[in-house]
């Protein structure tokens, strides 16, 4: 299994699209910091615009562009004019409020919503993320760079899922607000994609799936983490000296191997303590801690809450 497989699997996200803007200049879109496990994006269907957060400079965006913020920090999206945007008005249709102005100056069209994170902890997707992230699903213009064939192909289906999106945003029939919101959740699995092939190097977590020969070391942490691993027995599964792992391993990620491998070790724990009566104390030896105490204490740490309340919460609480 692929690491991005492998990430989806352990914490589940599902989609839902909520607004269709339809703008004339001057506009804005000024969304507030998101609730927990809330990963707002938006889809620029055609026009132009500027984002402006905390996480960088500001950003010209085109139609095509897909703008995600796995941190869920507030931003502002607007047609770049300066100009004060006027008054809105909303509508329903189907399960989506369209929500227009009188602007008369250039259009703009999006699709905004929301990912949504499963009840488990989510640290080893957000913390392996950037804060915002861009992808441009549009063809790159003529003169610029020129996409290798596999690059091309996840563009083109970008597109394809932006377009049918768009469709039933726009013709909704019998099932569209499930059939959408399936939709969404394949947009974010295929814009994580996207931008771990791009020209661009991935960020966190992602990016060791441009480094096939830490690999190894990856698969064993996903599927035997009740093993004691330590660097020595991670870098001889890579056929690599301990020192050239480690180096690796940080250029690769900016973060230790013991530290994703705590990582995964709490997810998996998160996900039997909600999902399974398992007593605490096996949830976990599962996960290679002989200790209760030393586990709780490691899961306190990462999640925030103690295991028994984590359970007991039903995943509701985190720090």
């Amino acid at each position: 299994m692929d690491l991005l497989s492998r990430l989806l699997s352990l914490i589940p996200v599902t989609g839902r699209l909520e607004l269709r803007c339809l703008f004339g200049a001057p506009w804005k879109i000024d969304q507030a910091v998101s609730g927990v496990r809330e990963i707002p994006y938006h889809v620029l269907l055609s026009g132009h615009a500027v984002l402006e957060d905390v996480n960088g400079p500001s950003e010209q965006l085109t139609a095509g562009d897909i703008i995600l913020f796995p941190a869920g920090n507030a931003h502002l999206i607007h047609d770049g004019s300066g100009a004060t945007a006027g008054p809105e008005s909303s509508s329903p249709k189907a399960s989506l409020t369209v929500i227009e102005n009188d602007g008369a100056g250039e259009k703009a069209d999006f699709l905004c919503g929301r990912f949504l994170l499963g009840a488990v902890p989510d640290r080893l997707l957000r913390d392996h993320l950037p804060g915002r992230l861009v992808v441009h699903s549009a063809l790159p213009e003529r003169g610029g760079d020129i996409d290798d064939p596999a690059q091309s192909m996840a563009r083109t289906r970008l597109r394809r899922l932006i377009e049918l999106m768009h469709e039933e945003a726009n013709d909704p029939g019998a099932g569209s607000e499930m059939f959408v919101n399936h939709l969404s959740a394949a947009l974010f699995a295929l814009t994580l994609r996207f931008a771990t092939e791009g020209a661009q190097p991935p960020h966190g977590l992602l990016a060791l799936s441009r480094k096939p020969r830490l690999q190894p070391a990856i698969t064993a942490m996903f599927e035997t983490p009740a093993e004691p691993w330590t660097l020595d027995q991670l870098s001889t599964l890579c056929h690599m000296s301990r020192a050239t792992f480690i180096r690796q391993f940080q250029e690769a990620i900016g973060r230790s191997a013991a530290d994703v491998l705590t990582e995964v070790r709490m997810t998996i724990a998160g996900r039997m303590l909600l999902h399974a009566d398992t007593p605490v104390a096996e949830v976990g030896e599962s996960v290679g801690y002989q200790s209760v105490a030393a586990f709780q204490r490691v899961f306190k740490r990462h999640v925030g809450v103690s295991p028994a309340r984590w359970r007991s919460s039903g995943g509701n609480l985190q720090a």
